[in-house]
């Protein structure tokens, strides 16, 4: 199997809409980044994908990254140095904690589009829309070179 079929067409277009609703009120930037497999430590590597889809370069930094490598059952959320800065702590693994919980009972869309959603409503909190803000990343899934 490839990364890219691990989720249907209808899963790919509720993770997308999940994405987009969760950056319809905040400057902020959400990207899904699904591969098979992940040999080295996972928030490594999701480091290097942040850096690959230029997540880095939003203007106010505030960029979350949700990688999985699903054969591997590997996963990381990243967020940039501005919505790290504000976040509490421990934000970023309560999201991890609810997205695994679905994840064993095989809920991955539903796990993913609740994590994408929570991380939405922090983003809104600390970086609210403003007139004239641009969708300044994707929003379509990306998927690794083990496609």
């Amino acid at each position: 199997m490839s990364a890219s079929k691990f989720f249907t067409a209808k899963q790919k277009k509720t993770l997308t809409a999940a994405i987009r609703a969760a950056e319809l009120n905040t400057s902020g930037e959400i990207r899904l980044h699904v591969e098979l497999r992940c040999k080295e430590d996972v928030l490594d590597h999701a480091a290097f994908i942040f850096e690959e889809l230029e997540m880095h370069n939003t203007e106010q930094r505030n960029g979350v990254l949700f990688y999985i490598a699903v054969e591997d059952k590997k996963l990381a959320i990243l967020g940039d140095a501005g919505i790290n800065a504000v976040v509490p702590p421990g934000f970023w693994d309560e999201i991890k904690d609810l997205m695994v919980s679905h994840f064993k009972e095989g809920k991955y869309t539903e796990g993913l589009s609740q994590g994408i959603r929570m991380a939405g409503e922090q983003l809104k909190k600390f970086f609210p829309y403003k007139k004239g803000d641009k969708n300044e990343l994707s929003d379509d899934i990306s998927f690794g070179n083990n496609q």
